[in-house]
């Protein structure tokens, strides 16, 4: 499911890696409980005599071709998506035949968020949405298991976490982005700004 370690850079690790949520293979698992069902029950109601092995044949043919065309699909697409998050990069992949992926810097983000509606937080998912300054702006990245974890995973490693210190997106020779460097305290009249407490005013 991760990505190869050949793939990654030096001193660049792993945060998280997951498929998208298996709230996609819903679908193919009751389209599997169904065809079986009626297959089963019409293997069992062909009558006897010389078709019977054919009919029941031609009946387990059809059952197969429509799990293939119908539930093959879905779960083929769910095994081969996945997203990974680096120390580095949000990572994504998706296709079968044709695989296409796109690798984000996390230095390029600017913004990263996420929704969940009643179903995706009753089935522990969500949509994360991270905007970029690269050409195609806005990314949607849907059904991402424990999508709140993985917005945190973004946030600490873009934003450094409580210590407002810049993330690991960010290389050590490298200067952080605008939106990514700490804002620093200044004064009115250009000194130092100084801070006092209420007993240090009592003492005065």
């Amino acid at each position: 499911m991760a990505i190869s370690a050949k793939l990654l850079g030096e001193d660049e690790y792993i945060v998280v890696s997951t498929r998208t949520h298996w709230k996609a293979l819903i679908f193919p698992v009751f389209l599997l409980l169904v065809v079986a069902a009626a297959g089963g029950f019409l293997a069992a109601i062909v009558p006897q005599g010389s078709l019977q092995t054919p009919a029941r044949i031609a009946i387990g043919v059809v059952g197969l071709l429509v799990l293939l065309v119908f539930g093959a699909k879905p779960f083929l697409n769910w095994f081969f998506s996945t997203y990974t998050l680096t120390s580095r990069r949000l990572i994504t992949r998706h296709g079968i035949l044709t695989r296409t992926g796109r690798d984000i810097p996390l230095m390029r983000i600017n913004d990263v968020s996420y929704e969940h509606g009643l179903i995706d937080r009753l089935l522990g998912c969500g949509t994360l949405q991270i905007e970029s300054a690269g050409e195609r702006g806005q990314v949607i990245l849907p059904d991402v298991p424990h999508v709140e974890h993985m917005h945190l995973q973004m946030s600490d490693l873009l934003f450094g976490g409580p210590e407002g210190k810049p993330g690991d997106g960010i290389l050590d020779d490298e200067a952080p982005p605008e939106h990514q460097r700490p804002r620093r305290a200044q004064s009115s009249g250009g000194d130092a700004a100084t801070l006092f407490s209420s007993e240090d005013d009592d003492r005065r």
